[in-house]
């Protein structure tokens, strides 16, 4: 997530709660995307320190847990930079143009220069972030997909160009040796039945039969993973897309709820604040007097309904707005108290954060550690396959 400071409820619906339940089930990665944010506001770069505080803060308040995922921050794991810069080596420059949300961007964002390589270049940098750590799965909306299959292209030029060793089948074998002759056996019925009869299935089995073998390094298993395949050794796996529910998280306009369109309610907001804000949005402008019927769908307090109100609930709201039974601010007021229900623990773990700095370092350290402990190993075999030695 790029770091904008302090996140309202539609990062909260539209990520935080995706992540909370991702947690619990992947071995997850979750990081201040800060040399991103540099993309557009590179003249700015000040404000970023302060953002990525007050993003964390909001993360460990939502409930993500540095116990069950690793935290980080962006540029102080600099292998990021430097898979990078490799994958620029062989990266096609069309592959970049051809991103849909780069010209979309350039026209939202008409005030800013965005004639610089870091633009034109963030979905490689994405690309980097991802292939770093192997990722298998990547949450992302429907709008993102291009990214991650730019990604899976990426990774399968890297391989094509790099995986090729020249004792690649001998050393594969090798390996299918470590296996113990009962699993050797299955694994080489899977890869025939794979490789000459196209089973889909019997590829799936021998993945997963691979991420069992513990007797194998990390590069046999990469290695055999191209051997089932028919291909070199996978240095780089191709990783999927993981799609994620829209939010329906709408702002207090009706609008997607954003900073740039001032229509947030944020996580700390203080209650009183929040309250005023929900009692004062916009709602069915045809319904002046209070005895005016009004129509829900066309109201974004409703909107809110849909998020927060059961079936009962929502339809007291349809028969009581369209009857004139209800006023507006009777229809706003289990909006309210739910919003504030959610936000009280959130809010309350966010006072105890603050007054602990040094936990919340002490937890970006130590996700900061640990990515950087696998970038190593990751670059190691970069490096390796590309023939290079470390300084």
């Amino acid at each position: 997530m790029r770091p904008t400071g302090r996140l309202h409820l539609g990062h909260y619906h539209g990520v935080l709660k995706n992540w909370l339940e991702l947690q619990h089930e992947y071995d997850c990665f979750f990081f201040v995307a800060d040399w991103h944010a540099l993309t557009t506001d590179y003249e700015q770069p000040g404000n970023i320190p302060q953002a990525t505080w007050e993003m964390v803060i909001d993360w460990l308040a939502a409930g993500i847990n540095a116990g069950s995922a690793t935290l980080f921050v962006q540029s102080r794991v600099p292998e990021h930079a430097e898979l990078h810069l490799l994958l620029s080596m062989i990266t096609p420059l069309g592959w970049l143009e051809r991103v849909p949300t780069y010209k979309d961007q350039q026209e939202k964002l008409k005030e800013k220069d965005l004639a610089t390589y870091g633009f034109l270049g963030y979905p490689l940098l994405q690309s980097a972030d991802i292939l770093m750590y192997r990722a298998g799965l990547v949450p992302v909306g429907e709008d993102q997909v291009a990214h991650v299959e730019m990604t899976r292209e990426i990774a399968r030029r890297f391989n094509h160009i790099y995986g090729r060793e020249p004792d690649f089948e001998e050393q594969a074998e090798q390996a299918v040796r470590k296996m113990g002759k009962k699993n050797a056996r299955l694994f080489s019925d899977l890869r025939r039945g794979y490789q000459e009869q196209g089973d889909q299935e019997a590829l799936g089995v021998a993945r997963a039969l691979l991420e069992t073998q513990a007797n194998l390094t990390m590069g046999d298993r990469e290695r055999l993973f191209g051997y089932l395949e028919g291909g070199g050794r996978v240095i780089l796996p191709e990783p999927k897309p993981l799609l994620t529910k829209a939010s329906k998280m709408p702002g207090l306009d009706g609008q997607k709820m954003s900073k740039s369109y001032g229509n947030t309610i944020g996580l700390r907001d203080d209650p009183a604040e929040i309250e005023k804000k929900l009692r004062t949005m916009p709602t069915d402008p045809q319904r002046v007097r209070r005895t005016d019927p009004g129509d829900p769908d066309v109201c974004p307090v409703w909107q809110f309904h849909q998020v927060y109100s059961d079936d009962a609930r929502r339809d007291w709201v349809r028969e009581g707005c369209r009857s004139a039974s209800i006023g507006c601010i009777e229809c706003k007021r289990p909006i309210i108290d739910a919003v504030l229900a959610e936000l009280e623990p959130i809010q309350q773990q966010a006072r105890e954060l603050e007054h602990q700095p040094e936990l919340v370092r002490s937890i970006l350290n130590d996700g900061c550690d640990h990515a950087r402990d696998v970038a190593r190993e990751t670059m190691a075999e970069v490096r390796h396959a590309m023939s290079l030695t470390q300084n």
